[in-house]
């Protein structure tokens, strides 16, 4: 029902406002955004960075995004902290899902320490990476073709960084290689550069092929370097390079030759050259060890052939050659000993044992060739070292800059030394090298069951080298000393001991002592000797033929004491004294020798305490050199004397024949005391307290004793 008022009327109709009433939308804008929701607009942007996706990737693909190049330069050599340029063609696009890379003639510079401009360099690199690896996980290339590849790996000099380690602060990251699913890698080149140890090596590997991430053989490689300006040649390979790839272990096998020597590395790394406390499995040999220790600037005695091998560990600058076995020559050994490569200069330390030691392999501790030695003798050895002829000490020099360029300490010990003549044992040396300064202290031995102990200092900051000598003689048994010289240990059992003390000024051993200054003492305190021995040395020919008849040969004779010393001035050693009193004999001994020439010049007479026929009471000459003595009993007075004996023999009787040959017996018995003491000549004295004057004054009247008269047969 319509509502009426209260007259009755109805009342009147308004108008519509027309900024009120609804406006009619747009058909297109009804479509865009009416029933819009949150799905809706994610699709949309979904839609749109796949178009804009699509585009870029038909721009890359059509430009193959070589427009990228600059800005792939800039942001690599960003990350790298390196300067990386492509000067050739470059492509970089997605084909059709993974990135295609193709760059000519490439190359990333190296830190501007390093010798050569670039870390890497190639004509061509092309490949395939999975995109998705770029955001997580390990690189992944699906294939890669590597076209004249050089790398060059550096230490700087402080040896705290290097050229593959991309930033210049310490512990920067190093380069890791990626997973490559198939590759070709052809023409490869590495240069390795150590100034540490001083090496630098350039290796050429061959082409590597690889399928489904393995490569399908070893990867081998050659090469050639120098280390401390001594050439080298290499071969090797990785036997495991898929393992190395992925930066998991790798091990390696490699030969060397340098300095006419062969040395086999093998062992397992945990990547490509990182060697750092890996142990390591090497073997030398070659001709001479001292020509393989050269290469790292140590320089040591020359040895015959050699085989050595050692287990190898690095540890910072030290190279640890641990469980040391092997042969030098004729001669074992085995130890330990350790290269550091401290500054300014190397240092070895080393311990060694020896079982056996030939002697002919400790001749080039005092300055022989071993080989020459074993083959042509001693005097053939000295003559290679510049000695004159028929000379023994070598005239070899000290290598007074080598010596410059490394310190050393060692311990070695020998178990036996094996020789002809002169039983040698249980030898212990200890040597040390500071600072141009070499000391052998202690150097023990056991001789004839006899000790030996001896410290030689030899200063090379002098010039030339100063050397002082000091060798002791402890008491041991004549008969096993001389065996070896025609003297038998039964009815010898005398001693004898003594001391060298010398100290001169050259560059080798024959220098040193034809300058030296010092003196020579052996002394026997009392003992038996065979008769043969004193008798012989006595030309006491009566009493030889009257034991020859009677068959006491064998018979010891009493030694009270005895002294064989010499003063040695300027390379020239003086008798000072030789004087030995026996039971029955004084002997004594005039003359010297000296070590410039070598030359022997020395005179011993033998004079009776008892009657004696037939006694030839004249000097035995000793002459010659060191390398061929020469013993003559016949002197010019012996002859003099057989001379008035056939004399007296024709104008008298037959009995007067032999009266030229009678020693009356007056020998004046020897004090022991000085002479034991090592007394020189003006100390000695005989048995009453007196001067003796029978054996010289301690100066060289070498071949012109002063003979003592006698009377003849006690009368006149």
């Amino acid at each position: 029902m319509t509502d009426v008022s209260e007259t009755g009327t109805t009342p009147p109709m308004t108008a519509p406002d027309p900024a009120s009433a609804p406006v009619a939308e747009p058909r297109w804008y009804k479509r865009r955004y009416r029933g819009a929701t949150p799905l809706g607009w994610l699709r949309r942007v979904l839609l749109t960075l796949l178009a804009l996706i699509a585009a870029v990737w038909l721009i890359l693909f059509i430009t193959k995004g070589r427009f990228l190049k600059s800005t792939f330069e800039r942001v690599t050599g960003s990350l790298t902290n390196r300067t990386v340029t492509v000067r050739g063609d470059f492509q970089l696009y997605f084909a059709p899902f993974d990135i295609k890379f193709l760059a000519e003639g490439i190359t990333i510079s190296n830190p501007a320490w390093a010798t050569r401009p670039n870390l890497f360099e190639a004509k061509r690199i092309d490949t395939r990476i999975a995109p998705l690896s770029l955001i997580w996980g390990r690189r992944r290339m699906r294939w890669l073709d590597l076209t004249d590849a050089a790398i060059d790996l550096e230490w700087n000099d402080a040896h705290d960084t290097n050229t593959w380690t991309f930033s210049e602060k310490k512990g920067g990251k190093r380069l890791e290689f990626p997973i490559i699913g198939r590759a070709t890698v052809a023409g490869t080149t590495l240069r390795y550069l150590d100034s540490r140890l001083r090496l630098e090596t350039d290796l050429k590997f061959q082409t590597i092929t690889s399928r489904d991430a393995k490569i399908a053989d070893a990867v081998h490689f050659t090469g050639k370097g120098t280390i401390r300006q001594t050439p080298f040649r290499l071969s090797g390979a990785l036997m495991s390079p898929n393992a190395t790839v992925a930066r998991g272990e790798n091990k390696l096998v490699m030969r060397a030759f340098a300095a006419n020597n062969q040395i086999d590395v093998t062992g397992t790394l945990p990547s490509i050259a990182e060697i750092e406390g890996v142990p390591l499995a090497v073997t030398a040999r070659g001709s001479n060890v001292a020509e393989l220790l050269q290469i790292i600037g140590v320089v040591t005695p020359d040895t015959r052939n050699y085989r050595l091998k050692a287990q190898l560990i690095k540890t910072g600058i030290d190279y640890a050659f641990t469980g040391l076995t092997g042969r030098f020559g004729d001669s074992d050994v085995a130890g330990r000993f350790t290269v550091s490569q401290t500054e300014p200069k190397v240092y070895i330390d080393a311990t060694l044992t020896t079982r056996r030691l030939d002697i002919i392999d400790v001749a080039p501790f005092i300055g022989y060739n071993p080989d020459i030695v074993a083959t042509k003798g001693a005097i053939a050895a000295a003559a290679a070292t510049g000695a004159a002829p028929a000379r023994v000490m070598p005239d070899a020099p000290l290598n007074i800059e080598a010596m410059k360029a490394f310190d050393a300490d060692l311990k070695w010990r020998v178990g036996i030394v094996r020789s002809k003549n002169v039983p040698i044992s249980n030898i212990a040396l200890t040597l040390k090298l500071k600072d141009r300064v070499l000391t052998l202290s202690p150097l023990t031995m056991t001789m004839s069951r006899g000790d030996v102990a001896a410290d030689v200092k030899i200063d090379t900051r002098r010039r030339p080298a100063h050397t002082m000598y000091d060798i002791r003689l402890a008491s041991t048994p004549m008969g096993r000393l001389l065996a070896g010289f025609g003297v038998a240990e039964a009815g010898t059992t005398g001693t004898i001991k003594g001391r060298v003390q010398l100290v001169g000024d050259g560059d080798t051993i024959h220098d040193s002592l034809s300058s030296a200054n010092g003196r020579i003492a052996f002394t026997m305190p009392q003992g038996t000797f065979w008769t043969r021995n004193v008798q012989l040395a006595e030309l006491d020919i009566g009493t030889f033929v009257q034991k020859l008849i009677q068959d006491k040969l064998k018979k010891p004779v009493t030694i009270n004491c005895g002294a064989v010393a010499f003063t040695v001035r300027g390379g020239v050693a003086a008798a000072d004294p030789i004087l030995i009193d026996t039971e029955k004999n004084v002997i004594a001994g005039r003359g010297g020798f000296s070590f410039r020439t070598e030359a022997l010049d020395l005179a011993f007479r033998a004079d009776g305490k008892k009657f004696s026929l037939f006694s030839g009471q004249s000097p035995v000459g000793v002459g010659g050199y060191f390398s061929a003595p020469r013993i003559n009993p016949i002197s010019p007075e012996l002859l003099t004397r057989a001379g008035a004996g056939i004399g007296l023999g024709l104008v008298a009787t037959p009995i007067g024949a032999v009266l030229a040959f009678v020693d009356i017996g007056d020998a004046k018995a020897a004090a022991c005391g000085p002479v034991l003491a090592g007394a020189t000549a003006a100390q000695q004295r005989t048995t009453d307290g007196k001067p003796r004057k029978d054996v010289g004054n301690g100066k060289a009247t070498v071949g012109q004793p002063e003979e003592k008269k006698k009377k003849f047969l006690g009368i006149f």
